[in-house]
Parts: C-alpha cells; structure tokens; sequence
C-alpha cells in the first residue's frame, strides 16, 4: 500500500520523483509523461489492459479548470441585480451576446463570446469545509469515502476524474492526463485530497506538470496580479512560472525508474551519450521511437509556453492563468485526452474578504483574458467541437455578504448548495443556461445538478460508455458513472 502524503512541499505530493524538463524532454528512455513507451506504436488502451470496456467512439478531449477556494456566484455568471444590498454585492452585471443572459461586468470578453458557453446556474452538495468540495468536485463522488481525512488524501479516497480517465483512455505517443501547473497544496501544508488515484492504486495518480514557483504565501495569477488575502496586492520578484518540471506518478515503481536509470549510469550520462551518437542501440525499438519524439522541437514547444510569441502571450495574459491555459491548448492540440488546470494555489478564489477589489483587480480580469483566449484559440483551430470546457470550484460562496472578525472589507463565506458551473465546447449548445438558483442565489430553484452529473457529462464528452467499469487488485469491477451526463447541455 502507497504511504499516504504527509504535509510537505508540493515537488514531494505522494513521493513523486521530480525530473527537469531537459532530462524528461531530451532522454527518451523515461518518455513524456510516461514510461509506457510500448504504448507508442501498439496503441493499446489501457481500459483494455484493466478489464474495463474500451471507448465506445474516438475519445474528444477535456479542459477542466478547477477554481480552488470557490468561485462567487453572484461575483460570476448567476448575479442578482435585485436582490437586497447584503446579498447583491458591490458588482453590475452586463447583458452577454445572448439575450436574456446577464453576467459579471468584469467578465467582458466572456460576455461577448456567449455563444461559445453554457452555464448550469444549479449544481449543489451539501459541504461548506474546502477538503470535502474539493473530493466531491475533483472525484465527481458526492458521498464521502470511508476514513475520509479532510487533512490529506488517503488510498481509500474515490479516484479522480483525471486519475479515471488516466486509466481508461488510450496511450500512444502521449499520456491520455495531464494536471498543471502545480498541485492543490495550501500555504499551511495541508495536501488537497480529492486529486489523486486514491481506491485505485497510486499508480494511475495523474501526471502533474510543475510548472509554478510555488510559494507558500502567494495567492492568484501571479506574477502580474499577485495578491496576499490580508496585505492586499503584491508583486515579489520571487513568484514566477518556470519552465516546466514533469512529476512522475507516484505509483511508478522506483525499481522500473532505477532500471532505466541505470542502463547509463544517469539520465543527463544518457543526455551527453546519446547527443554523442553513442548508447542508442541500448534502446529497443519503441524507446528509440520516443526519444525521436522527445527530441522533437515542437514538443518543447507545447510545454514551453514562456517562449511563445509575444502576440500569443499578450492574447492569454503573461501570467500564471494565462500561460497555464495556453499549455492545455497546446496539450490537447497534441493529443492529450484530459488536462486538468488548477487556476490559482492557495484556494485562491476563497474571497472570505475584500473580496469585490480582489475579484475586481485580481481574479476575473485574468481568467476573462485567458478563457476568451483559450475559446477563440480552439474554434480557430477547429477544436472546439471536440474539446470540452468546464470550469469550476469546489462549492459557491454564501447569498450574504459578510465580514470576517477584524476584517475591515467584505467577502462571502462558503457555501455549498448551490454553484454556477461554466461549459464550451464538446457539443454544448452556446447561450444555454440550465437550471436557476432561487432569488437569494442560495439553493437551486430548477434542474439541481450534482457533482456525479458534471463528471458524466466529462466521461461522455471523452467517449467513454455508461457500462464501463474498471477493476481493483482482486478483479471487483467499480462503476465510472454515477449519475447522468447533464440534460439539454449538447446536442
């Protein structure tokens, strides 16, 4: 059994050895993102390999941006101009290209591309505490597992939706999963639970591109709108998006690293060996296959996204939501299945104060930039219609506005019954909105969704049937679906 993290750095989540990008990019024997390079040309699903039923068509892709610390409703896509002073907030709300669609006025390019997006106003769970909404939203489980620990993941926690669809889609040059920029870690140590394989063996937790200076003080899309919640804006020098670093999985046996290590002593003795023309028949077939890949120019060019052209970068927003984005672009051009984009460490969206000038200054004009950017990238490149969107967080923030004691500015609380969740893409039906939230925006007033139909509607859009399952270590097949894809969403 795989020990269970304890609360340390985020470079050491679940043991994960940590590989330079120049090490993982240029010595092709431990791959991109994986070390099943047989995969390359067998193009064998591992749903197949598991006993689970393979893909019921040609796999789409998948976006899903998570909103760590929850995403204000009110200060989003479901405002209330007229609901009383304590509940509306400080913000105006703006008619979108669809009529009858308001949103946040501080969402303007989204407003104007309406047509790309829909919203389901009325998905809810019953957790206010960030630990369970991250695992109910992040695992698409609503029910907690036994021996849940709110502290940190245990291996009996459901399996993610990425650690999911890390088993069951198909490998070929490239992992089907992808997580950036780093992983949810907040500032006091605590591990996240919710994000990994958990009951299905840390050997499929999802692949995590580290891609962040983490800092354990550093809140939003730093290094442009760095913010800490009690000082108010900042900016150090030291909060920076490096270049890439690939974690390996930590259910990767360290021997199959170790072996493939030694066949040169190290992986740079590889780099300098093989940059020499020597040691490459050391490889069989199928490495020499990934270091050609590997070594690929365009390659680096995916994970490297601080090296894109100017216009490009200015387009998404130098920052770490806006380069973020661009490299799930980049991934899901590539082939990746699924990537999942943690915008914001630190439960950065928990607005418990001041938090209209934060979400003003510092939260919605950036993800604005980089979504609108993302949604105009995909329809230019004809992949919008086979890329699915989703954005969400862990829960919504409390009708009430309120302040926390000796906070001098308001904020919302959390609150669990009732968040908006953002579609595009995938066969959504532009300018849909599905469901509503009563006057308050507290509780769902028609087609309350759950966290089960949200990771449907993500297992459909992938291609993946209602009857697959995927089995355990003693052959107990486990159901994928747990709920329905989300009605009048597609189509």
């Amino acid at each position: 059994m795989t020990k269970s993290p304890t609360n340390r750095h985020p470079q050491d989540v679940y043991t994960h050895p940590r590989i330079s990008r120049r090490t993982a990019v240029q010595a092709g024997s431990v791959g991109l993102l994986g070390l099943g390079m047989n995969h390359i040309t067998g193009l064998r699903t591992l749903a197949a390999e598991n006993g689970a039923t393979p893909p019921a068509q040609r796999a789409r892709s998948v976006i899903y941006i998570f909103l760590s610390g929850g995403l204000a409703q009110h200060e989003s896509f479901d405002p209330k101009p007229e609901a009383p002073d304590g509940v509306r907030g400080e913000f105006s709300s703006i008619a979108t290209r669809t009529p009858g669609v308001s949103i946040c006025e501080h969402l303007p390019r989204l407003a104007a591309r309406s047509d790309k997006w829909a919203l389901v106003r009325s998905l809810t769970h019953p957790y206010t505490g960030h630990s369970q909404g991250h695992l109910a939203m992040l695992t698409g489980r609503t029910p907690m597992p036994i021996g849940f620990d709110a502290s940190k993941p245990k291996p009996t926690d459901w399996p993610s939706i990425a650690a999911i669809a890390n088993r069951l889609m198909p490998r070929h040059n490239l992992p089907p999963v992808a997580v950036l920029p780093e992983p949810l870690i907040h500032r006091e140590g605590r591990v996240i639970p919710g994000q990994f394989a958990g009951e299905m063996g840390s050997h499929w937790d999802p692949w995590i591109i580290g891609a962040s200076a983490w800092n354990p003080t550093s809140y939003g899309a730093y290094p442009e709108f760095g913010f800490h919640f009690e000082r108010g804006n900042e900016n150090p020098k030291n909060w920076k998006f490096e270049a890439p670093n690939l974690m390996l999985p930590a259910g990767l046996e360290q021997r199959r690293l170790g072996d493939r290590m030694s066949l040169l002593g190290s992986l740079d003795s590889q780099v300098r060996d093989l940059e020499r023309h020597a040691s490459v028949q050391t490889f069989d077939r199928h490495r020499q296959q990934a270091l050609s890949l590997l070594a690929d120019p365009q390659v680096r060019r995916t994970i490297e996204v601080t090296e894109a052209d100017p216009e490009t970068q200015d387009r998404y927003g130098r920052n770490l939501f806006g380069w973020s984005l661009l490299m799930a672009r980049n991934l899901v051009e590539a082939g990746v299945s699924l990537v999942q984009v943690n915008l914001g460490n630190n439960e950065t969206w928990d607005t418990h104060e001041a938090a209209f000038p934060l979400l003003k200054d510092n939260l919605l004009p950036p993800t604005d930039r980089a979504l609108a950017a993302l949604l105009d990238d995909l329809s230019d490149r004809g992949l919008l219609d086979s890329t699915l969107i989703v954005m969400a967080g862990e829960f919504g923030r409390t009708p009430k506005v309120s302040k926390l004691p000796n906070s001098k500015l308001a904020g919302r609380d959390h609150w669990g019954p009732v968040q908006t969740v953002f579609f595009a893409g995938g066969g959504v039906r532009g300018g849909t909105v599905i469901g509503s939230s009563d006057a308050l925006g507290g509780y769902p007033k028609s087609e309350a969704q759950t966290p089960e139909n949200m990771a449907a509607t993500i297992y459909e859009s992938l291609g993946l049937p209602q009857s697959i399952v995927w089995k355990d270590a003693v052959d107990r097949p486990h159901n994928v679906y747990h709920g329905e894809p989300i009605a009048g969403l597609t189509g």
